[in-house]
């Protein structure tokens, strides 16, 4: 645990935030008007903790709440109903546990101004917090041990380009980005897709209009940008239907885009994402989970077959070829760096479409061919 942000003792929180549960009031001035009864020897910075962590407990997300304060933590993990793990710099650390019976109060917290609902009957939630963190939770019956929960941090400021990757590698995105090649971002869970793209994204022209499309919005987009965000929807308990990402991304070309970003295709979406961008909207992004570059490929023609499955194997496969110009492999190094570590460029041969490397081992070995150019 981070020694700089140390929790407060866990029977002072509990004491304090008994002695003031009951006394109407600003929650604020009324856990600082009687902290000092509570913990009389405490003061300065500990005190400061103390108080911090009861107005957490009281009303926000109580234990959560303060690792999510830390600014080294990129995700709060919660195993088996109160087991904690935050993660720094790519690394899991385990943190002090929270009690059990608090779990459903943080989840209520955090669902209520959402409309969303967590039961029995819909054990499941992905949903979004107003700071623009990400949270899943998942409750018995599904989570067996007990409520599992994450929230991962929104970076509101992207990571330059060169902290993926040498620059000799960086040109190379670079020129994807200024050739307008369509490009989907590939690799694992936490690998860094998402943070790539939108070190990307800062590339941009500032006038260039670009859609951005996610089922839970977390893409940080550079400030001053000509932007628009689309956030999918599920249904509620309540009637409101669901917006899904692939309505979407058919909103989405009604908008004048120049260019779009659909943050992660799994599903329908897939197949209005790889039509528009054999449509005129060149220089477009998206990320899919694969294991590498060939995979990535293999992967969308699946997702593709699913959506349509009356399509011909050989059509999907060269509408594919069509629409898709470059895809980027993104992975966790040994020290738990996110790295840029393979590009391959979209090519057909009589066998098919395939992919030529342009980078591999985070090495250029190729030059890009494909390009779309600029439009006039």
């Amino acid at each position: 645990m981070n020694p700089t942000c140390a929790a407060p003792d866990p029977a002072a929180v509990e004491a304090l935030c008994r002695r003031v549960a009951e006394i109407p009031g600003d929650v604020h001035d009324i856990v600082r008007h009687h902290v000092a009864a509570v913990a009389p020897l405490v003061h300065g910075a500990e005190r400061e903790r103390l108080v911090t962590a009861a107005i957490a407990r009281l009303t926000g997300l109580d234990a959560l709440e303060l690792l999510l304060a830390d600014p080294t933590v990129d995700e709060v993990l919660v195993n088996r109903g109160g087991e904690v793990w935050v993660e720094r710099d790519g690394r899991l650390e385990r943190a002090e546990p929270i009690p059990p019976p608090t779990i459903p109060v943080v989840l209520e917290r955090v669902l209520a101004p959402l409309g969303r609902r967590l039961d029995r009957t819909d054990p499941i939630v992905d949903a979004r917090l107003p700071d623009g963190s990400r949270v899943c939770a998942v409750i018995a019956p599904i989570a067996v041990d007990g409520t599992a929960i994450s929230v991962r941090r929104l970076h509101r400021r992207a990571l330059p380009l060169d902290a993926f990757c040498t620059s000799e590698v960086s040109e190379v995105l670079r020129e994807i980005v200024r050739g307008r090649c369509n490009t989907i971002v590939a690799g694992a869970t936490s690998s860094g897709k998402t943070s790539l793209l939108a070190a990307l994204l800062a590339l941009l022209p500032p006038e260039e209009r670009v859609l951005v499309l996610e089922d839970t919005a977390e893409l940080a987009t550079p400030d001053g940008s000509h932007v628009v965000r689309l956030e999918a929807r599920t249904a509620t308990a309540d009637g409101v239907r669901a917006v899904p990402l692939h309505e979407l991304v058919r909103t989405a070309l009604r908008l004048r885009p120049d260019r779009l970003v659909v943050g992660e295709v799994r599903g329908d979406e897939v197949l209005a994402m790889v039509q528009a961008m054999n449509t005129g909207h060149d220089g477009s992004w998206s990320t899919c989970h694969a294991n590498s570059v060939p995979d990535a490929l293999g992967r969308l023609e699946t997702l593709v077959l699913q959506a349509a499955p009356s399509w011909p194997l050989t059509a999907v496969r060269a509408q594919l070829a069509r629409s898709i110009d470059i895809i980027v492999q993104v992975a966790r190094t040994s020290e738990a760096a996110r790295r840029v570590v393979a590009i391959g460029e979209v090519v057909v041969d009589a066998s098919g479409p395939g992919v030529r490397p342009i980078v591999e081992g985070g090495r250029v070995v190729g030059r890009l061919g494909r390009s779309r150019g600029w439009r006039t």
